[in-house]
C-alpha cells in the first residue's frame, strides 16, 4: 500500500458517504453524522441517487456530481448501499477520484457464490482505477490522529491501533482501554478482506508515528507467512503486537495421515506463529487491555522463572498455582539469595519461594521493599509477583498508612531502576499505595489470575528470522517416492541417521540380508500407513530361525510388497520422541516434537514451531516439553545428546521448508541417547 493510499485512507481531504440517509437506523445516517463531525477542514460529500437533503445538508446524486459541484477530488469513499448497488457505487467513487474505499455493504462473499461474484467485480473495478478497498462487510475506519471517525461509534483517542474482524469487540476493548487511561490511534474493521487485509494494515501501523502498540482480533489469519513478515516489521519498530485469535478449543486441524498431523492443531500453529515473531496471544478483551497497559513499561522477563513475595501463606500458595497455570515456574531459591532474604527479613519469614513475610508487614512495612529488592536483584528469577495485603494499610485510617505510602514509593524506585518486572496482586487495588505503584508503570490487579497472566505476557520472546519461521528456501527437487525406503533415503540425504537396513521381497533376499546385518533384528512390513498398529513390526529377533519364522508370518498375514530387515537399536539408555512436520494451509511448514514416540498421542506432550528453525531454536523447542527433564537426565538417568537431537529437529524442519509438495513428514520414533539420535521409522505424505 503506497503512501498515497495511506493518505487517502487515514487522512483524506475529501470524504464521500455513498448511501447517506436520514433514517437513523441506517449506516448511511450514522456515517454521515461521523463525517460531518470530523474536523481538519475536511470536505464531506453526502451521496444518494435520490438527492434531497440528509441531516440538513444537500445530497448529491453521485460522487462524481458532488465532486464537480464542490470542485474537489474525493480521496476516501465510504460505501453503505445494498449489495446490488455495490459495484456501481465503487465505480462512481473511483470516477470521482477516490483512491481508497471502505465497503460497509454486506451480503457479498459471506452469503454465497453470487455475492462473491459481485465482490470480486467491485475489487476489480477499484484496482483497475488504482484504488484500495477495505472490507466489504466491515464497520468502518478511524484515525484519531487526523480526527477521522467513520465507524459505528466514536472511539477515544490514544496510541493503540486496533484491527478487528468484530465490531462489538472493539467497543468492548475501547471501553477497557479507557478504564486504563488508554485510547485508540487507528481502528480498521477488516470485514471480508477482499482487497486490503490485516497484513497491509499491520505494515501501515508499523510506519504510523501516532501508534505505539497494535491489537488484532482475527478469526482467521489468511496469509500466514506475510503476517509473520508484517509482525516482524512491528517488532523492529518497537511496537508490541497483541493478538486475540479464538479457537483454542478446536480439535485436530483435520483427519491426518500421520501422528504428527493428528497432534498439531490450528491453535498450536497460531501460538507457534506468535512465538516466531514475538507477538503476544491473549484469550479475551480484558487480557488484551491488561497486557497492552503492561507492555508500555520496558521491563521484561528474560525467562519463565518467577518469585512470589507474599504476606500470607494462602496467597503464596494460590499465587504459585496461578503462575504454573500460565506456564511460569517458581523455582526453589538457594544459596546467596536465601542468605540475603534472611538478612533482609525477620526470623519467621520463609525464604525458599514463595517468600512469605509471615506477618512482618505490620512490624516493619519496609520489609516488602527489601524483599522486592533482593528478589529483583537475584539471578535465580526473571520477575516477581507480590501478592496479598500490601495496600491495605493505606486504604484506611492506620498508623501504617504513611509508612506504606513511603514503602510504595521506594518499591517503585527499585523497580524502575532495573530491567525485571514486578506485578502486584492486592486485596486493595484502589488504595493510595497501589496508586503509587500503578503510576510508576507497575501492573496492579485485584485478581490473581489476571496478575499472573500479565506477568507471563511480559516474558521476552527471542525470535529472529534465522531462529524460527525464517524465509523459506528455494524448493528442492520434488520428492516422488513416498515408500518407506524413499522416506528413509530423503531423511538420510539430509544427514539423519538410521539403523542399517535391507529391503527384501523374497526368501533369497532375506537370507542375503541376514549375512550383512547384526542381530538382534527388526522386521517391518511396508506398504501400510501405520505398521505397528497393523502388527507389521516384529522386534527383538535374536537369530536366523526367529527371523525366518517372523518373515513367513508377515507375508502370510499382510502380503506386503517388501519387508525391511533392520538392525535393532538399544533403547535402554534412550528416550523415544516423535519429530515431524505438517504443512499448515496458512503458515506453511510447521515442525512438531513430542515425547513418547509411538505413544506420543497417549502422552500428549508436544510442541511446535514455524519452520524452518535453527538448531538453537530447536533445542529450546525440545526444552519446552513438559517431559524435558527426561532429556536432561532426571532421576539419575544419563542425559541425552541434546545437540544431536536438536540437529535432527532442525533438519526435519529444513526438509519440510524445502519440499512444498510434502504435506507431512515424520520420524517416529526417534531414539535420543547419550551418544546421538537415531531415527527408527520414517513417513512422507504427498499433498
Amino acid at each position: 500500500m503506497s503512501g498515497d493510499h495511506l493518505q487517502a485512507l487515514f487522512a483524506p481531504r475529501a470524504v464521500a458517504v455513498i448511501g447517506a440517509s436520514d433514517d437513523s437506523a441506517k449506516w448511511g445516517n450514522i456515517l454521515a453524522q461521523r463525517a460531518l463531525a470530523s474536523g481538519d477542514g475536511r470536505a464531506v460529500l453526502l451521496v444518494n441517487h435520490r438527492g434531497g437533503t440528509v441531516l440538513g445538508e444537500p445530497v448529491h446524486v453521485s460522487a462524481v456530481a458532488g465532486a464537480r459541484a464542490l470542485d474537489v477530488r474525493v480521496d476516501l469513499a465510504v460505501v453503505c448501499v445494498p449489495a446490488h448497488g455495490f459495484v456501481a457505487s465503487v465505480a462512481d467513487a473511483v470516477s470521482a477520484g477516490a483512491r481508497a474505499i471502505v465497503g460497509i455493504t454486506a451480503g457479498l462473499s459471506e452469503t454465497g457464490a453470487e455475492g462473491a461474484r459481485v465482490e470480486t467485480e467491485a475489487v476489480a473495478v477499484a484496482r483497475e482505477a488504482g484504488a484500495v478497498l477495505v472490507g466489504p462487510n466491515c464497520l468502518g475506519i478511524v484515525d484519531t490522529s487526523t480526527d477521522l471517525q467513520l465507524a459505528h461509534a466514536a472511539l477515544p483517542a490514544g496510541d493503540v491501533a486496533v484491527l478487528s474482524q468484530s465490531g462489538n469487540l472493539v467497543l468492548d476493548l475501547a471501553s477497557l482501554l479507557a478504564d486504563r487511561g488508554l485510547g485508540i490511534s487507528r481502528f480498521v474493521s477488516l470485514g471480508n478482506q477482499a482487497d486490503l487485509g490485516v497484513v497491509e494494515l499491520l505494515h501501515a501501523c508499523a510506519d504510523h508515528e501516532a501508534t505505539r502498540a497494535v491489537a488484532v482480533y482475527a478469526e482467521d489469519v489468511v496469509e500466514g507467512r506475510r503476517f509473520l513478515a508484517a509482525a516482524r516489521a512491528l517488532r523492529t519498530a518497537g511496537k508490541p503486537l497483541v493478538l486475540l485469535a479464538p479457537g483454542r478449543s478446536e480439535a485436530a486441524v483435520r483427519s491426518a495421515a500421520s501422528h504428527t498431523g493428528s497432534l498439531t492443531s490450528s491453535s498450536m500453529v497460531v501460538d507457534a506463529a506468535c512465538a516466531a515473531v514475538g507477538a503476544h496471544r491473549v484469550d479475551h478483551p480484558t487480557q488484551m487491555a491488561d497486557l497492552l497497559l503492561a507492555l508500555r513499561q520496558p521491563r521484561r522477563m528474560s525467562g519463565r522463572r518467577a518469585a512470589v513475595l507474599t504476606d500470607g501463606g494462602g496467597h503464596g500458595a494460590v499465587g504459585a498455582d496461578a503462575l504454573s497455570a500460565v506456564g511460569l515456574s517458581t523455582p526453589v531459591l538457594t544459596g546467596p539469595v536465601t542468605e540475603e532474604l534472611r538478612s533482609a527479613l525477620w526470623a519467621s519469614a520463609t525464604v525458599t519461594n514463595p517468600v512469605d513475610l509471615a506477618g512482618a508487614g505490620e512490624q516493619d512495612v519496609l520489609s516488602y521493599v527489601r524483599g522486592v529488592q533482593v528478589l529483583l536483584a537475584s539471578d535465580q528469577v526473571d520477575g516477581v509477583l507480590l501478592t496479598g495485603f500490601f495496600g491495605g494499610y493505606s486504604a484506611g485510617q492506620s498508623d501504617l498508612a504513611a509508612p506504606e505510602l513511603a514503602a510504595a514509593g521506594l518499591m517503585a524506585d527499585a523497580v524502575v531502576a532495573q530491567h525485571k518486572p514486578l506485578v502486584v496482586q492486592t486485596i486493595y487495588p484502589d488504595s493510595p499505595a497501589a496508586v503509587v505503584l500503578s503510576a510508576a508503570g507497575i501492573p496492579v490487579h485485584r485478581d490473581i489470575d489476571r496478575a499472573c497472566t500479565v506477568l507471563a505476557g511480559l516474558v521476552e520472546p527471542d525470535p529472529s528470522p534465522a531462529g524460527l519461521g525464517g524465509e523459506l528456501p528455494d524448493p528442492a527437487a520434488p520428492a516422488t517416492d513416498t515408500s518407506y525406503d524413499g522416506a528413509r533415503a530423503l531423511f538420510a540425504d539430509a544427514g539423519i541417521a538410521f539403523p542399517a537396513a535391507v529391503s527384501v521381497t523374497d526368501v533369497a533376499g532375506l537370507e542375503a540380508a541376514l549375512d550383512r546385518l547384526r542381530f538382534p533384528l527388526v522386521l517391518k512390513a511396508t506398504g501400510r500407513l501405520h505398521k505397528s498398529e497393523d502388527g507389521g513390526v516384529v522386534l527383538g529377533l535374536a537369530d536366523r530361525a526367529a527371523v525366518r519364522a517372523a518373515y513367513d508370518d508377515l507375508v502370510a498375514r499382510l502380503a506386503p510388497p517388501t519387508v525391511t530387515v533392520e538392525e535393532m537399536a538399544d533403547v535402554r539408555d534412550g528416550v523415544e520422541l516423535i519429530v515431524g512436520s505438517v504443512r499448515d494451509p496458512k503458515f506453511g511448514p510447521v515442525v512438531m516434537v513430542g515425547l513418547g514416540g509411538v505413544f506420543a498421542e497417549v502422552l500428549a506432550d508436544t510442541a511446535c514451531a514455524i519452520a524452518p528453525v535453527s538448531v538453537a531454536a530447536a533445542r529450546q523447542l525440545l526444552l519446552s516439553l513438559q517431559g524435558a527433564p527426561l532429556l536432561l537426565g532426571a532421576r539419575g538417568r544419563t542425559p541425552v545428546d541434546l545437540d544431536a537431537l536438536a540437529e535432527v529437529v532442525a533438519r526435519v524442519a529444513g526438509l519440510a521448508a524445502a519440499h512444498p509438495e510434502l504435506v507431512e513428514l515424520e520420524l517416529n520414533p526417534v531414539l535420543a541417547g547419550p551418544s546421538g539420535a537415531l531415527a527408527l521409522d520414517a513417513r512422507l505424505v504427498l499433498g
